[in-house]
């Protein structure tokens, strides 16, 4: 590390030492971690980047890095802000320019704010290509969980390298425990023998979440070791669950049931919006279920839909380990 260039002169007294800097242009050379000007090397799902910390513009628009960016402070130019669930402060900063939702994106914006990070991903992840055409000096990161990797991992993978951008190493760390330490609060209390059904609630319906492939909810089975209560060959990720009659998922009598409601997130302000516990309760098919004569039922947390990263599933692994320790 260089060093400042001390003055000549140096003054003792009795009780310190002490030493005067002379040369007004000298600094120190920075902080690899923490300081401006240093560059970072990261690696994402598309190879090794250089990125120059901090970066001056950032852009966002995968949904599983709000709460995070969110959480550090982390200012944005512009983002995806259509998609993102009220509990994100950004909904209520008025200077980011919002790129709209994956549907109909207002792609064209980024190129105002001049980027120099793109952090895109999940619904965006198909506008890749779109980015690095409009935004030729932005480095365009995308750290979507990659398939045949461990989920959970992958989160943490994310945080990480977040993490060594904005030099919040040690908050991603924690992250990363917390993620951890409720995944194994999980896995103590469950008793394999006890089986699993895991569902999306959506417009009144109830669909059917695939083990392993399954929207949001598969990647928990693998990750907490679960017994699926039923397994139905050529499943889908749909963000609605698979058309699975409620009879074949009652049928299986699950004696947990793990649910996600879709629309807490997108369509809670409808006046035809009907909570996934009234749903559920609803259903004359579930009624003598095992999970829900015991009241197994285990929600994620409301905004999840929009909001699938690191914190979410930390949240939802908590919830499940406490429903699990109180019927131990």
């Amino acid at each position: 590390m260089a060093q400042t260039r001390l003055c000549a002169g140096v003054l003792v007294g009795a009780l310190a030492l002490s030493l005067t800097a002379c040369s007004a242009g000298a600094t120190a050379e920075p902080d690899a971690k923490t300081d401006e000007g240093a560059v970072v090397e990261v690696e994402d799902n598309n190879g090794t980047h250089s990125i120059a910390t901090p970066p001056a513009s950032v852009v966002a628009t995968d949904n599983r890095t709000f709460e995070t960016l969110d959480a550090w402070g982390i200012e944005l130019s512009a983002a995806a802000v259509a998609l993102m669930p009220s509990t994100i402060s950004y909904t209520e900063d008025d200077s980011i320019i919002d790129l709209g939702n994956h549907r109909e994106p207002n792609l064209e914006a980024v190129v105002a704010v001049e980027p120099d990070l793109i952090i895109n991903g999940q619904r965006f992840a198909n506008y890749h290509d779109d980015f690095t055409s409009l935004a030729p000096d932005a480095v365009v990161l995308e750290l979507d969980p990659r398939e045949g990797e461990p989920f959970d991992e992958e989160l943490k993978r994310q945080t990480s390298v977040l993490g060594e951008i904005f030099g919040k190493q040690t908050e991603a760390d924690k992250l990363n425990e917390a993620l951890d330490a409720s995944i194994e609060r999980a896995k103590a209390a469950y008793d394999d023998a006890d089986s699993v059904m895991g569902v999306i609630t959506s417009g009144g319906d109830i669909g059917y979440v695939a083990p392993g492939v399954g929207r949001t909810l598969g990647p928990v089975f693998e990750i907490l070791g679960l017994t699926p209560a039923l397994d139905v060959p050529e499943s889908s990720d749909d963000h609605q669950g698979d058309d699975i009659s409620v009879e074949a998922i009652a049928d299986s009598n699950p004696d947990w049931i793990l649910v996600m409601d879709r629309d807490a997130a997108v369509a809670a302000d409808d006046p035809a919006y009907a909570p996934a516990e009234e749903v559920l309760a609803g259903s004359e098919a579930l009624a003598s279920v095992s999970a829900v004569t015991k009241g197994n039922i285990v929600y994620m947390p409301a905004d999840t839909y929009t909001n699938e990263g690191i914190q979410t599933y930390t949240e939802f692994f908590n919830a499940f380990a406490d429903a699990l320790e109180a019927q131990s």
